[in-house]
């Protein structure tokens, strides 16, 4: 059952998928469509769960459900990630793979491999102080508080000791 994602409490779960481009605006109208009908119809053993998305920098696609309306199961955590590969399926990109990592440059997001991150981080391109994008953040509050902050305040922290 879909609902505003404004209107889900902070205590939602969120699942964050980052891809590995920017979506284009065509994309971008897509997403969104089929998101509301994945939704729409996602259920936990037949019950309806209340959940939304958001779209972030039109590369990061957030799934959010209200657990306090009906929690989340296995097989309904597997019908999202079914429906997040049929995305990149059909958009032709990648929205699952864990070892990239995001960071602004300015105004810029970089998308870059893990062991690129560290390197940049060894040679001093990017400081404890670059903004980076907490994908393992898991509720709605921590996803606006602590999803976007300097590297000294997430995992990447260990990259600058």
């Amino acid at each position: 059952m879909f609902t505003e994602y404004k209107n889900l409490p902070n205590n939602s779960r969120v699942w964050i998928y980052q891809s590995d481009r920017e979506f284009t605006e065509k994309e971008v109208e897509f997403i969104t469509e089929k998101s509301v009908e994945f939704i729409n119809q996602w259920t936990r053993h037949g019950d309806d769960l209340k959940g939304s998305f958001t779209i972030k920098y039109n590369q990061f696609l957030i799934l959010a459900v209200d657990e306090s309306f009906n929690n989340v199961s296995g097989c309904s955590i597997d019908s999202s990630v079914r429906f997040i590969k049929a995305l990149e399926n059909e958009l032709k990109l990648d929205l699952m793979d864990k070892m990239n990592v995001t960071f602004k440059d300015n105004d810029n997001i970089n998308l870059v491999k893990l062991a690129d991150f560290q390197k940049y981080a060894k040679a001093e391109k990017i400081t404890s102080e670059t903004i980076v994008f907490n994908n393992m953040v898991n509720t709605k509050s921590d996803f606006e508080t602590k999803w976007e902050v300097p590297a000294k305040d997430s995992w990447h922290k260990r990259f600058f000791i």
